[in-house]
């Protein structure tokens, strides 16, 4: 009798264990997927501060009042103006920003802000502003500076002399929060070698060998990620720890240096919420206006579909249909039709004024 149920146990636990081999190899997809994502979102960010403050600094860097002050060594004029036109961003947008002007010897000239430290020397500070003696193109890129943060500089020039330079700085709190939102907690790492020359960082607290350079970041998970082993962090991309999955990008400066590093903390139980491919979290990445349009269409035809909507209101779209969705809306129409007999369809036509000009003979 054993040897006739021996075949039947070892094929259930053959199936047990391929289904946990099958589990746990989905699992690891995921968990790839997500990480693939979250970097795709992370650099989507990136660009989009990296883009408006490179407008901004553009537009400053034309401004004649801003020039002339900056050719008259007027630094409270500068200041006002600095001042005046990010406080009025500040009032209409409510977005906070910080704007400062530098001199071509890399002096602070004025601030946004305050006017403490003009005429502070930044060349000790600010290796990537010597980027400048061979390129007169504007650059944003995240530097180490007095603090870690995304530097966009943009010289001022009058004719084919240098006065200056238009410089936005962009900390990480948006970034921050944008991926708070979504369940997944972001750290921003700084090498700590370079904790000599960011000054402003020297009370920051220190993961390892980085000092957390983003303001907002959760506390909660500073006695966690003190535990992890980096350098297996490095090798394998993610580990798994106390419910929670770790993974990191490296972070570079605008030389392409490495300077410190991006770390995710994603709790287990959001997991449920990236399902599949297709599903949501598609909306982590910049969606281009095309893919948005399509995207909301599908929604639109599968809410036709699913919630049997009558062929009055379906035949009411038929006006306001564009042409890309003309053969999507036919194949829907015609399904619907096809439901109907003879003498409703006859109904149809005529509650739908349908006339059509006919050109014969009456037999």
């Amino acid at each position: 009798m054993l040897k006739k149920l021996l075949p039947i146990f070892t094929f259930v636990i053959v199936v047990i264990l391929l289904i946990i081999y099958i589990k746990g190899t989905i699992k690891e997809q995921k968990i790839d997927y997500i990480l693939d994502k979250s970097l795709l979102t992370l650099e989507s960010q990136l660009r989009n501060e990296k883009i408006n403050a490179l407008k901004l600094a553009i537009s400053l860097s034309k401004n004649d009042a801003l020039i002339n002050a900056l050719e008259n060594d007027d630094e409270d004029l500068g200041y006002k103006i600095l001042s005046d036109i990010t406080q009025t961003i500040k009032k209409n947008t409510n977005v906070l920003i910080r704007a400062q002007i530098i001199t071509s010897d890399y002096t602070i000239f004025s601030r946004s802000w305050d006017n403490i430290y003009v005429g502070m020397p930044l060349e000790n500070y600010r290796s990537d502003l010597t980027y400048f003696k061979t390129h007169k193109t504007p650059r944003t890129s995240i530097e180490v500076g007095r603090m870690l943060s995304i530097k966009t500089t943009v010289p001022i020039y009058k004719g084919d002399t240098l006065l200056g330079f238009v410089e936005i700085i962009n900390f990480f709190d948006s970034i921050t929060d944008f991926f708070k939102n979504m369940g997944i907690e972001l750290y921003v790492l700084m090498d700590d070698k370079y904790l000599d020359i960011s000054v402003f960082m020297q009370e920051n607290i220190a993961i390892n060998k980085y000092i957390v350079s983003n303001r907002n970041y959760n506390h909660n998970n500073i006695q966690l990620l003190n535990s992890i082993d980096f350098k297996k962090l490095n090798i394998n991309r993610v580990l798994y720890r106390n419910n929670k999955y770790i993974f990191y990008e490296n972070m570079n400066n605008g030389d392409g240096k490495s300077i410190g590093m991006f770390l995710f903390v994603l709790d287990k139980k959001y997991i449920e919420y990236f399902k599949e491919p297709k599903d949501d979290v598609s909306f982590f990445i910049n969606i281009t206006r095309n893919n948005l349009y399509n995207i909301t269409k599908e929604h639109q035809y599968k809410e036709i579909l699913n919630d049997n909507m009558d062929i009055k209101s379906l035949l009411s779209l038929k006006s306001v249909i564009v042409k890309e969705d003309k053969k999507k809306y036919l194949e829907i129409a015609q399904r619907r039709l096809e439901r109907y007999t003879k003498d409703e369809l006859i109904q149809i036509m005529l509650e739908q004024k349908v006339v059509n000009k006919i050109n014969g003979k009456i037999r």
